[in-house]
């Protein structure tokens, strides 16, 4: 049997290797490194896919998320409400910008943050919500933006394992008020380097959000923000053009392999539940097991590789112990002990289904 890869990059490359070749040879041979062609190629082809008005590609996904803050004014003292569930980026952002994030619990269907606990969290200093989401399925963003609509409070989508996920047909990046991206290697859409994008259909939030990822300019030398130095490189835009178009196949693909473990393993472990008429484009395929520690080594001397998103909430994390969380959020809680995922991408093959399932069967416990 071939080895298992947890993301197969290699397997893709295949496919496309022609047309990346010739994209990074046309942005060699023009040499706009910063700011070519192909950026303004890609965002004008990443809403046309998402629906978004305004798609502005940036340096990753974690400056995404900062610049979507700063654009909307957070300040020191200001309260953030989010998922504890989610990689450190989502918490770390808000901390930077001298913000308070507030906890609040997740679903256990979906392990996105559940919108149905978010209005008690809600105070005079909220200046926003930033629902994750996790795993590449939508949180439940209409009833969130609803919430805050009604509060006159700003959503933020992290949706930096989501791209091409879908409500009914409405896309992850088009529905809340600002939504940001990334595209790190693994991700679901992912270039070869870091890259992010942020997305909005508000024309001065867009404004802003273009000048703040330029050092604050608004013309040359001409700075009205404190900013960031935070752009899409030419030739990770150029690779991005040429995997979007493919990525709606890929999709496809993922969601089939999804099928296929399910098929072997959902009647004996807790996993993702998609709500009716949502699309997961799953970034991760995960489930809970009670036996995590043990586990893994067995795995890995199967030869497959299993990774955990994630083992630690994020007020549990030293720095957020150290400034004073003490949140309760069992169910948050009690996933980070449990989750493990199981290699995913679109070209993983029915003999590894086969495989690795039976591996799962065979060392994990419920």
């Amino acid at each position: 049997m071939n080895s298992i890869s947890f993301v197969d990059l290699g397997k893709q490359l295949e496919t496309i290797r022609p047309q990346i070749d010739k994209r990074l040879n046309d942005v060699l041979n023009h040499g706009f490194f910063i700011k070519g062609p192909e950026v303004k190629e890609l965002e004008a082809d990443l809403s046309k896919f998402c629906g978004a008005k305004y798609s502005i590609a940036c340096a990753n996904g974690t400056d995404a998320l900062m610049i979507a803050m700063m654009a909307i004014d957070i300040q020191p003292g200001d309260e953030i409400i989010t998922t504890p569930f989610t990689f450190f980026a989502t918490g770390e952002t808000i901390s930077l910008l001298g913000a308070k994030a507030v906890f609040v619990d997740i679903d256990p269907d979906t392990y996105n943050i559940d919108e149905k606990l978010i209005e008690e969290k809600i105070t005079k200093k909220t200046k926003a919500i930033i629902p994750v989401s996790l795993y590449g399925l939508c949180s439940n963003l209409h009833a969130i933006q609803k919430i805050a609509d009604q509060k006159n409070i700003t959503v933020i989508e992290d949706a930096a394992q989501s791209f091409g996920a879908k409500i009914d047909n409405d896309f992850s990046c088009n529905i809340s008020n600002i939504s940001t991206t990334s595209f790190f290697p693994a991700k679901p859409l992912g270039c070869y380097g870091d890259g992010g994008a942020i997305f909005t259909n508000d024309d001065a939030l867009a404004e802003k959000i273009i000048s703040l990822s330029n050092h604050g300019q608004t013309e040359r030398y001409t700075h009205h923000y404190i900013g960031v130095n935070s752009r899409l490189d030419t030739m990770q835009a150029a690779i991005l053009i040429e995997k979007l178009k493919i990525f709606p196949k890929e999709i496809e693909l993922r969601n089939l392999v999804a099928q296929k473990y399910d098929a072997k393993l959902k009647d004996h472990f807790k996993t993702q539940k998609n709500p009716d008429n949502y699309r997961n484009v799953y970034a991760q395929y995960t489930l809970e097991i009670s036996n995590r520690e043990e586990f893994i080594p067995k795995m890995k001397a199967e030869g497959i590789p299993i990774s955990v998103h994630y083992p630690k909430c994020l007020h549990h994390q030293p720095i957020y112990q150290k400034l004073g969380y003490n949140d309760s959020c069992p169910i948050a809680e009690s996933a980070a002990k449990r989750v493990i995922s199981l290699p995913m991408h679109p070209y993983v093959s029915d003999e590894h289904i086969e495989y690795i399932s039976k591996k799962v069967l065979e060392h994990a416990k419920a």
